[in-house]
């Protein structure tokens, strides 16, 4: 039986390992802070540490350097899309960010994943993000996710979207299926897996992913990507219903429509927004489509927030 001067010692040490420990987590994050490149020439030379190194600094406090490197992963985007936004002169194309120049992502994503190999967010943000300028790097990392996590249904969702991106849509299908297949999944994974064999890429099917995506999503800026996709996906959708009228008005009147309110009666009446004034139909974002070629085709404003591709 212990004596209270040995609970007491007991105690100490074990506020003392903890101290340190905290302290070891505090010095690892001032040391890569301290050690960062700051000039602008040299801030993609490479990592402040890899994977392997940053498990050994954290002392066991995997989860904490995890989410300082999680952390990093989403401001290191982030200031790379406020600089294009400050000094591009077109609209960021969400379907590819080879543009951005995310040299780093595809890393820190990797090195948050192998510190806390349970942590889900990096694997969607890298499954959305990762595919729209390196699909290797997504497959890679969805793949050490389903290896550290075999039961994870979401892990599937992931992976399978990817192969749906990259119209593989047989592959996709057999992952989707495959993760519904396992405990906890939910219904939709198995039905998903039979639509995208039968729909490939139709709208239908998009949709539907980009919403499931969309719900599963954690933090805002997986969030925010999603919400433009389905946005863009609802924009496709209604371009072509709006085509089918200018066409349909076009054949029966030998002409091009002079204005939206000659075919807003029936786009209104097939389900699209309508604007009072003008006659147009609204975007998803609410900015009104515009009339081109000669008031014959459809398309969006250059100022929707609507992703053009």
């Amino acid at each position: 039986m212990k004596t209270h001067a040995q609970s007491g010692f007991s105690n100490l040490l074990l506020c003392a390992i903890i101290v340190l420990g905290m302290a070891s987590v505090v010095a690892l994050a001032r040391w890569m802070d301290q050690n960062r490149v700051e000039d602008a020439r040299l801030a993609e030379a490479g990592l402040y540490v890899n994977a392997n190194a940053a498990r050994r600094l954290s002392l066991g406090f995997n989860g904490l350097v995890a989410d300082w490197y999680w952390m990093r992963s989403l401001q290191y985007m982030g200031r790379k899309v406020v600089h294009y936004r400050d000094t591009a002169t077109v609209p960021l194309d969400i379907s590819d960010l080879r543009v951005l120049n995310l040299r780093l992502l595809p890393s820190l994503l990797r090195i948050t994943a192998t510190l806390d190999p349970q942590f889900m967010a990096p694997y969607q943000f890298g499954a959305t993000v990762l595919t729209t300028f390196d699909t290797d790097a997504a497959l890679q990392l969805l793949n050490y996710g389903i290896e550290q996590n075999p039961n994870e249904w979401r892990l599937y969702q992931h992976l399978g979207y990817i192969h749906w991106q990259t119209k593989d849509y047989q592959k996709a299908s057999e992952i989707y299926s495959k993760g519904g297949a396992l405990p906890g999944a939910p219904r939709w994974m198995a039905e998903m897996g039979a639509r995208v064999a039968a729909e490939g890429g139709s709208h239908r099917a998009a949709r539907e992913i980009y919403q499931h995506l969309y719900d599963e999503a954690k933090d805002n800026e997986t969030k925010s990507l999603l919400a433009r996709r389905l946005m863009q996906v609802d924009s496709y959708a209604e371009r072509e219903v709006i085509t089918k009228v200018l066409d349909a008005f076009a054949k029966r009147a030998g002409r091009c429509v002079s204005s939206w309110k000659e075919v807003s009666a029936p786009l209104q009446a097939l389900g699209l927004r309508i604007d009072r004034e003008t006659g147009a139909p609204l975007d998803p974002a609410g900015t009104a489509y515009v009339l081109t070629e000669g008031n014959c085709k459809v398309d969006l404003d250059f100022r929707s927030q609507v992703p053009f591709r």
